[in-house]
């Protein structure tokens, strides 16, 4: 067995690198054209701090940068048009996230060098890309979102214990709680007047190294 005492001490480091895959859901006020989220690949990069609670749960705390870009595809019969016009009718949201989850990793007894576990729990983020302040909003080509975002998440991964070193491929689904939306000053916008509440979803791939 590599490393058979890794897990012994009550605090230990690592970092991951990672990417993502976030969507939109939107709830709207009426039944009229939904809006398309174009999904884009996006980079996560953060470190982590793990405290041992016994030998089945850890709880972690995995602050970091994410980044992601979506465009935004709304149906130009909302706009009572028939032609499709992108400067009118698509809008890019980039999202930089100062991303700070706790998370609550549950594992199964390890066997060999191999240990799978769950991990569970919230996060907060800082989107530094929000353009929550900025007076000028879609009428003049600015889509706006709130700073802060709080999400749930939960996934799987396995611990791998190599020689030098324990490397952690993991998948999670992450699902925003608040509403990002920061609507139109013109409660009628065509862009954001039917939306009564947008949210992010997600999946994020990391690989962490401890």
């Amino acid at each position: 067995m590599n490393n058979e005492n890794f897990d012994k001490p009550k605090l230990s480091w690592g970092y991951y690198l990672g990417s993502n895959s976030f969507d939109y859901n939107f709830d709207y006020k009426s039944d009229l054209y939904d809006v398309q989220t174009e999904k884009n690949t996006g980079f996560n990069v953060g470190l982590i701090g793990n405290f041992r609670i016994s030998d089945f749960f850890d709880l972690r705390f995995e602050p970091g940068l994410v980044m992601s870009n979506r465009n935004l595809i709304y149906n130009p019969l909302g706009f009572g048009m028939t032609e499709f016009q992108p400067n009118l009718h698509v809008r890019e949201v980039k999202s930089t996230y100062i991303y700070f989850p706790l998370l609550l990793k549950v594992s199964a007894l390890r066997f060999n060098n191999f240990k799978p576990y769950l991990l569970g729990g919230i996060s907060t983020a800082l989107n530094l890309s929000s353009k929550q302040d900025n007076v000028n909003d879609n009428s003049l080509g600015e889509f706006r979102t709130k700073k802060n975002v709080l999400f749930y998440e939960i996934g799987f991964g396995i611990d791998l214990y190599l020689e030098w070193f324990k490397f952690s491929p993991s998948i999670r689904g992450v699902f925003a709680i608040s509403d990002e939306l920061v609507a139109d000053d013109d409660p009628n916008s065509p862009w954001t007047g039917n939306i009564d509440f947008m949210k992010t979803s997600g999946i994020m791939i990391n690989f962490t190294f401890q």
